[in-house]
């Protein structure tokens, strides 16, 4: 038995079916990997159940990336073309499929430290988010040598690919050449349908080929779902989608009544001509400061420059970021448009008119600056700045012009924060007032270093970010420092928050809600008004935008997806953010999790921080229903407004 086993298995079709089934080994092994080494996600949720379901769905997903990854090799194997023998060529269509094998294992491994920033498996949008940036290859480098242990298991998992690789053994000349060609074309004829089953995830007519936010079926928490799905297919499901389609949930006219972006003036409004300076940090999640920490016991945080900062601030207890990348951030911090499905300029809709808080603030005669320390063009920021209405960029292009010689390059993304900060400090007492400008800083990010100077005076611990913030809560105290002395910094609005979170070391940062809490500070020298922690209200970051114009008086209609937090009742306050194929909706004291077509979960999320119990089958049903039909009514507006061009009040 176990001879003609051997046999078969080197017959054409029986190698191809080993080969498979070591493809499939592989896949297995890389989402073991990946799961033990982000398990600070999953396993205080985790059951044997759970997990048992979660394979289970990893097998569907598995299968249709093993196939993508395989179809040039199956069909090079089973095309009735190698009917006299032809060792070369089987040695091209093994490495042919050592090599697609390797660039699937490769997009795995690389995921699994990749995730740990993203909370996500990465997408086809990742060849767009760094097109721009010249250092990627320095950035991969530096990844290989901190993560030596994945590059030992890619060398000997390619190599066990190799080795364990089954060659055909063709004897010929065969009895009859008409037995071979009807052998490969009965393998080819079974092979197609399978393949094809393979891809759409199952069978029959009703079934809709799969995609990422399938994987929601077989989790409980949408960041999950990254450990049923794998990148490879991640990647090839999302090359060319078109990432908006707009659903029908409701008739348009109640779609209005029940929300609708294009903010309306009212007739009472007196405009203020205050300065605006929006500051951007890199990662600075809430975990990192110690006032949103203070149930933690000893937990003192690692910005005392932002405590104390948000002791003379309008703060929020319950504040959240619409995203998860970097590119993310700034569309929903200036533009008001929050991230669902893929981020807003790496989708065909950045083309749409679309404004910001520079663009309206132009039309009352501001200057208006953005400030990035990275070389020009990273992460599409310079172009996403003119679109919006900044008449100026300074990058490290205009650093550098400015500051000949200089030695503040990081190595690898940007300007060091603290030269960077004083520059824009600096820049902004040459402009002419009323100013609006915003900066996206760099330096709390990986690869996890400080100035040498520092390097004694921020020590490393455990988790790698924790002496990154440290440096840059330093480089925002000495540029509010030096603000405090010139002749704007009493006339203007602060407004200081993250683009994400970063690496997390407390449980409650780890869940499907923690991932997105920011800070989102408002600070106003000499305005009493602006002062305070507020525990009633929901704040997110497409929030900022209507809450900066609101507190100037802004007499003019724009579009921004958020509210304004100074005028908005609290209990009409609430956020929105797509994590993993899920919509999340947080107002009054639920979070609602619904997956385009039906709702999944509901927390109670200020008294269940871990969010531990599902109480949507027990919560006021009203109360659901309501929050249910606000995110409905908030997806459509959003897909309506992307692929309509409906971004700017005169378009609307």
């Amino acid at each position: 038995m176990a001879l003609s086993l051997k046999k078969l298995s080197q017959t054409l079709p029986g190698s191809v079916v080993c080969n498979i089934v070591l493809s499939y080994a592989v896949f297995f092994i890389a989402r073991v990997i990946f799961f033990i080494a982000n398990g600070n996600y999953f396993y205080d949720y985790m059951s044997w159940q759970l997990l048992g379901e979660m394979l289970q769905g990893g097998l569907v997903f598995d299968t249709s990336a093993v196939v993508y990854c395989n179809m040039l090799y199956i069909v090079m194997t089973l095309l009735p073309l190698h009917y006299k023998e032809r060792p070369a060529f089987h040695r091209i269509t093994k490495w042919t499929y050592v090599t697609l094998n390797s660039v699937a294992l490769a997009a795995n491994l690389a995921d699994t430290v990749y995730f740990s920033f993203t909370g996500r498996r990465t997408t086809a949008t990742v060849f767009s988010e760094f097109g721009n940036e010249g250092n990627i290859a320095t950035i991969i480098f530096k990844e290989m040598a901190i993560h030596w242990w994945l590059l030992l298991i890619f060398a000997i998992m390619v190599w066990g690919m190799a080795k364990l690789y089954r060659m055909p053994k063709l004897k010929h000349p065969m009895s009859s050449p008409m037995r071979y060609y009807i052998s490969q074309t009965v393998a080819l004829v079974i092979a197609a349908p399978l393949c094809i089953f393979g891809i759409r995830g199952g069978i029959g007519p009703t079934v809709r080929p799969i995609t990422i936010s399938n994987a929601n079926q077989y989790v409980n928490r949408p960041i999950e779902s990254a450990v049923v799905l794998n990148t490879p297919f991640s990647i090839i499901r999302t090359i060319g989608k078109k990432p908006f389609e707009t659903p029908a949930y409701m008739a348009d006219a109640e779609m209005q009544r029940l929300f609708s972006p294009l903010h309306l003036p009212s007739d009472s409004l007196q405009f203020k001509a205050k300065n605006v300076v929006v500051i951007i940090i890199e990662s600075f999640g809430k975990e990192y400061i110690g006032s949103f920490n203070r149930d933690v016991s000893g937990y003192e945080g690692f910005a005392p420059f932002t405590d104390e900062l948000i002791s003379h601030s309008l703060t929020y207890t319950h504040s959240y970021a619409n995203g998860r990348k970097s590119i993310d951030g700034m569309p929903s911090v200036l533009s008001g448009i929050p991230m669902f499905v893929e981020p807003f300029f790496l989708t065909p809709a950045s083309l749409n008119d679309v404004s910001g808080i520079a663009g309206e603030l132009n039309k009352k005669g501001y200057s208006t600056a953005f400030f990035h320390g990275a070389p020009n063009g990273s992460m599409g920021f310079q172009a996403f700045a003119r679109a919006t209405g900044f008449k100026e960029y300074y990058g490290k292009d205009e650093y550098d012009r400015e500051n000949k010689g200089n030695n503040d390059f990081d190595g690898t993304w940007a300007i060091w924060d603290e030269p960077f900060m004083q520059y824009y400090c600096s820049v902004m007492s040459r402009m002419q007032q009323p100013f609006m400008t915003a900066i996206f800083t760099a330096s709390s990010h990986h690869p996890f270093v400080v100035p040498q100077q520092y390097r004694d005076t921020f020590p490393e611990d455990d988790n790698p970010m924790h002496k990154c913030i440290r440096y840059t809560d330093h480089a925002l105290r000495r540029f509010f420092e030096s603000a405090s002395r010139e002749e704007w910094f009493g006339n203007t609005l602060f407004v200081i928050t993250a683009d994400h979170t970063n690496l997390s070391s407390l449980p409650r940062y780890q869940t499907d809600l923690g991932t997105f809490e920011v800070p989102i500070i408002f600070h106003a020298p000499g305005d009493s008004t602006v002062t305070g922690m507020r525990n009633d209200a929901i704040a997110q970051q497409i929030d900022i935008m209507p809450t900066v114009l609101g507190y100037l008086g802004y007499d003019l209609p724009y579009v921004a997806f958020g509210c304004d937090l100074l005028s908005t009742p609290a209990d009409a306050t609430y956020a929105v953010n797509y994590n993993n194929g899920t919509y999340q909706y947080v107002k009054g004291d639920y979070m609602l999790q619904f997956d385009g077509e039906r709702l999944n979960a509901a927390y109670r999320f200020k008294d269940d921080a871990m969010l531990k119990n599902n109480v949507l089958a027990t919560a006021p049903a009203d109360t659901i229903a309501a929050m249910e039909n606000d995110l409905k009514a908030i997806i459509q507006q959003y897909m309506q407004c992307m692929n309509n061009n409906r971004l700017v009040p005169e378009n609307y």
